[in-house]
């Protein structure tokens, strides 16, 4: 049989499994994640008494007159602990019950004020915020500059965090009184604005932490959000109730909100066409269909700042430490094919990290890919595998849209060139523990936000020092570019810095990079929704139709 029917029979084996849907959740990881607590969180209320919502996971249809919005999740929720987790489905949480100094809006891509009333630039290391007076935490203290302090330090002084990386620039926080306060940052930092409204920047309660300790906090949390925090069940619940003292109004649309954790992408469009859940997150093409062929929901959509890759070891010894192999193996992937077949066309196909919508976006490697296979073949016979060679793909299954159908069409292109890939499919933590511990063979299928939605974030992926023993990619010429733009002040010369440096990596094919991601998101016809870039679920936004 030759390669072109050989790879036409395996596109419609592919085809068949993704018409036959799968059972796995799409997560919305930015990386990793961290757990921490028991399975069952709980509150008191003013009076004294543990509130109990036994039903949390009761039938809602989004009716006029039903105050409580319910939302499927395909996982649950990592933590409370905003700075030790990188995981964006938490996040979507977390939104809701805290606020960050500052904000993103998802119309116009500015940094506004959140918590913060104003900020002004001292000197490139010296940034003055001004807070909002009056804002209030759930336990009815009010916000002041001690809690920003605590907060920031907390994360940029301990390196055991996961958020850590993203936060170790700041030197100090300096309290000028109870509504001014200045960060002071080790280098200059141009994306500080950036980084104060990315994951993990959601303020603290200092006092209240300092009184009852952190445990308690993690049991019983509270911000200064528009929901405030009723109970947690894991692995089948996060329970808040609306915070009447919110500082821009209390929410008039929901009294209560419910996330409900279904694992099972069939289970939870059936829970959304019965009305057990309104809004259904994370939906495989399998399932659109059901969704748009119904008359009681519809079908949400937005282009996602999460690229799809696949990470090659670099590390001396492995076939991927040549470049004639990585762009082999890059040539060799028909990135349209992937999205037009596995991802319904939800995906768009590209050769960087940085997706629009970020500070640093190369839009001349946006929408573009490489595909020869003739050309993969010769680079293969000039770098010693004229034969081709076997490999390892590790893959997650079920954490991202059609993962595993990817990586096994991945590794069906591959073929036509003589690599033999071994896809090894892994659950989310143990393929997170293999990375962790610098276990990964040669290559590994990973997808990556950036809530940050700043080139310095997405590109740190290339820094040698953070992935030394698990990716081992060195080229001295981008790091010092990055290092540069890191610290550059000057945004027009820092741009062009990250821009180059892209230039310089879509050269050197330091991994292949496949397409931007989709959100896919079913909901209730009686709701209005419509989500963001960012895949956060900002349920001050969401209302009854």
């Amino acid at each position: 049989m030759d390669s072109k029917k050989y790879y036409l029979l395996f596109l419609m084996s592919i085809l068949v499994l993704v018409l036959a849907g799968c059972g796995g959740d799409e997560g919305t990881e930015e990386e990793t994640g961290n757990a921490d607590d028991p399975e069952t969180t709980e509150t008191e209320d003013s009076n004294g008494d543990v509130e109990d919502d036994s039903n949390g996971g009761a039938a809602n249809s989004g009716s006029s007159d039903d105050r409580t919005l319910t939302i499927a999740l395909g996982t649950d929720m990592v933590s409370f602990d905003i700075h030790d987790h990188v995981n964006t489905s938490t996040e979507a949480v977390h939104i809701n019950m805290f606020n960050y100094l500052f904000k993103r809006d998802n119309d116009s891509g500015e940094i506004e004020p959140d918590l913060a009333e104003d900020y002004e630039v001292i000197d490139d290391t010296t940034w003055e915020i001004t807070l909002k007076e009056g804002v209030l935490f759930h336990n009815g203290d009010e916000l002041t500059s001690n809690d920003v302090k605590y907060t920031l330090e907390r994360v940029a002084d301990d390196s055991t965090l996961l958020e850590y990386i993203n936060y170790e620039v700041i030197d100090e926080v300096e309290v000028i009184d109870d509504y001014t306060l200045r960060i002071h940052t080790e280098t200059p930092d141009p994306a500080l604005l950036n980084r104060i409204s990315r994951i993990g920047s959601g303020i603290l309660p200092a006092d209240y932490i300092e009184e009852e300790g952190f445990d308690h906090f993690l049991q019983n949390p509270i911000g200064t959000g528009p929901f405030q925090f009723v109970e947690w069940v894991r692995d089948d619940r996060v329970v808040f109730e609306v915070y009447e003292d919110y500082f821009e109004g209390q929410n008039e649309e929901w009294d209560e909100l419910v996330f409900r954790v279904i694992p099972e992408n069939s289970t939870r469009v059936s829970e959304l066409l019965t009305g057990g859940v309104d809004i259904a997150t994370n939906m495989p093409p399998s399932e659109w269909d059901r969704i748009e062929s119904s008359d009681s929901t519809y079908l949400a959509q937005e282009v996602s700042n999460r690229t799809m890759m696949v990470f090659v070891r670099h590390t001396e010894g492995y076939p991927t430490e040549d470049r004639r192999v990585r762009e082999a193996l890059d040539l060799a992937i028909d990135n349209q094919a992937i999205t037009d077949n596995l991802l319904a066309g939800a995906g768009v196909p590209t050769i960087t990290r940085v997706a629009p919508g970020n500070f640093g976006f190369a839009e001349h490697l946006y929408e573009t890919y490489n595909y020869d296979l003739e050309r993969a073949r010769e680079l293969l016979d000039e770098a010693g595998y004229p034969d081709g060679f076997e490999m390892t793909l590790h893959s997650p299954r079920g954490r991202y849209l059609q993962d595993a159908e990817i990586a096994e069409m991945i590794a069906g292109m591959w073929s036509q060139i003589g690599v033999t890939a071994n896809v090894e499919f892994m659950e989310w933590s143990s393929f997170v523990d293999m990375r962790s511990a610098g276990e990964n063979e040669d290559a590994y299928i990973l997808a990556l936000g950036n809530s940050m939605f700043d080139a310095a974030n997405a590109l740190d992926w290339y820094n040698y020092e953070r992935f030394e023993g698990e990716i081992d990619y060195h080229n001295e010429e981008v790091e010092a570019l990055l290092d540069e733009a890191a610290q550059n002040m000057d945004l027009e010369e820092r741009e062009a810095q990250y821009i180059e440096a892209q230039e310089l990596l879509a050269e050197d094919v330091a991994h292949p990079v496949l397409h931007q991601e989709s959100i896919n998101i079913g909901v209730n016809e009686n709701i209005e929704y419509q989500p963001t870039m960012d895949e956060m679920i900002y349920v001050d936004t969401i209302s009854r139709r």
